[in-house]
């Protein structure tokens, strides 16, 4: 299974997992909600669940997953997707978003393959 981490630097680690949850869960049960068309060509994966704690965050997709862990001023991201393409759109789902929620911050993702 294809996967990919990125460690971004943040103090807000914490507040940013609950806040990307939410906005999934969010964007998972607004009904006139449509996914945009996203680099591929398609349509990203649909997203089935998402949980947060205080550290910790989970991404259920269709067709993969991203789980999210807040330790001493990092936010530690991992991507894994059933193939290529679509972990891909995962990465670009979940950097798209935080990128703007920590806009202030100037948050960057910087995805690397998993080891």
């Amino acid at each position: 299974m294809p996967a990919a981490e990125a460690r971004v630097p943040t103090e807000n680690a914490s507040r940013y997992i609950t806040r990307l949850c939410q906005h999934a869960d969010k964007m998972r049960s607004h009904l006139g909600h449509r996914p945009r068309i996203h680099a591929g060509g398609g349509a990203p994966p649909e997203i089935l669940r998402a949980e947060s704690s205080d550290d910790r965050g989970t991404l259920v997709l269709s067709r993969g997953q991203c789980t999210m862990q807040a330790a001493d001023g990092v936010l530690t991201l991992r991507a894994e997707a059933d193939d290529p393409d679509t972990l891909a759109s995962i990465q670009e789902l979940v950097a798209a978003r935080l990128e703007k929620f920590g806009r202030r911050e100037r948050l960057t993702v910087a995805w690397q393959p998993a080891g």
